[in-house]
């Protein structure tokens, strides 16, 4: 029995609000620091399933068997739960100006994710081929550095080591992988090597 990739993601996007909430109720934590949590990591679970609805990545589409699903998708997803545990369950208290810093680099995160993402699906949608402009002229995977900003602002939230290193894992294992074999895909083009040597893998080169 097969399923799509997207549903394994998207159970898990949908799981994070009411898991959140069920911390707050168990641990009855209704701090500052645990509602705005919510507010960021509940939002952008809805902003991906708009993603989903509006601009979805075709690799969603890929099928997996079920064991493959919530062992290697579902399952190993699972570590991104721990940033909201340690917030809630250890009544984490942070200061304004550290929290500011939080929200800016989720908001850049989240800027660098669902806008090089709605890029490249309506660049493909009419024309096919090696991206290089906009968000793509200096990072060859502004969504993958969106996503991981983004994360690396909930493990800041956190103020724990334990979030950074799974964040840490999820880019080695994951995300690098995924990067270099779409690196291999593009070499096909012939301008990809100019381009290459003109961007970064993953990190933004504006210098």
């Amino acid at each position: 029995m097969k399923s799509t990739k997207a549903l394994y993601i998207n159970l898990h996007k949908l799981l994070i609000i009411p898991l959140i909430l069920g911390l707050m109720f168990f641990y009855q934590n209704f701090s500052l620091e645990a509602t705005i949590y919510l507010s960021l990591h509940g939002t952008y679970s809805i902003l991906w399933f708009l993603k989903y609805y509006w601009f979805r990545d075709e690799g969603f589409k890929i099928e997996v068997s079920v064991w493959k699903g919530f062992s290697s998708i579902f399952l190993v997803m699972i570590g991104y739960y721990v940033a909201p545990f340690i917030i809630i369950s250890q009544y984490v208290h942070v200061s304004s100006w550290y929290l500011a810093i939080v929200i800016s680099l989720y908001s850049t995160g989240v800027f660098f994710h669902f806008v090089s993402d709605i890029q490249k699906y309506y660049t493909l949608k009419y024309k096919k081929g090696l991206i290089t402009e906009g968000m793509f002229s200096r990072t060859r995977n502004p969504n993958y550095f969106g996503e991981i900003v983004m994360y690396t602002s909930f493990a800041m939230f956190s103020k724990h080591w334990l979030p950074f290193i799974i964040i840490m894992v999820f880019t080695v294992f994951v995300f690098l992988k995924i990067m270099k074999q779409k690196d291999q895909f593009l070499s096909q083009f012939p301008e990809f090597e100019s381009y290459r040597k003109r961007t970064w893998l993953l990190f933004p080169k504006f210098f």
